[in-house]
């Protein structure tokens, strides 16, 4: 298990760097300049670093109002299972928090991966479809 001593939290990270994540997990690919767009207009991101290689990260695109979307947590695989991930969900959720003005409600939202939901209901997130609510929906489209 790391410790806060074989890590540095940063809020930044490359798009090459990113992208080179996103391979590893598995994740959609698109190209660099694109992914250096979506970095540069992200309202938080959360990077941990291990000898200045990233190791996890996340990011929140936010509307400024009440709607948040949190994209892209991942772990390297080989720090996977390791807590990373825990800690990148919990600097976000911190960060959320930390802009609510007294009275105000923000909707967090966000993709779980397969077989992921368990790992986000921890944090308070509810699975959908349910009762109340249809199930999430997305699409790539290509240009």
């Amino acid at each position: 298990m790391m410790t806060e001593n074989d890590y540095v939290i940063t809020n930044h990270i490359s798009a090459e760097e990113y992208m080179e994540i996103r391979k590893l997990v598995g994740f959609s690919l698109f190209p660099v300049d694109q992914a250096a767009e979506g970095l540069k207009h992200s309202s938080y991101i959360c990077c941990l670093r291990k000898d200045n290689l990233p190791i996890a990260v996340g990011r929140i695109v936010s509307d400024q109002g009440y709607v948040v979307y949190i994209a892209d947590v991942m772990v390297r695989p080989e720090y996977q299972r390791q807590g990373l991930g825990s800690l990148v969900v919990n600097q976000i959720l911190d960060h959320i928090r930390s802009t609510l003005k007294p009275g105000y409600k923000i909707m967090i939202s966000l993709m779980a991966a397969k077989g992921k939901e368990a790992f986000y209901e921890k944090y308070g997130f509810i699975s959908r479809p349910n009762e109340r609510f249809g199930c999430g929906m997305h699409q790539w489209i290509e240009g």
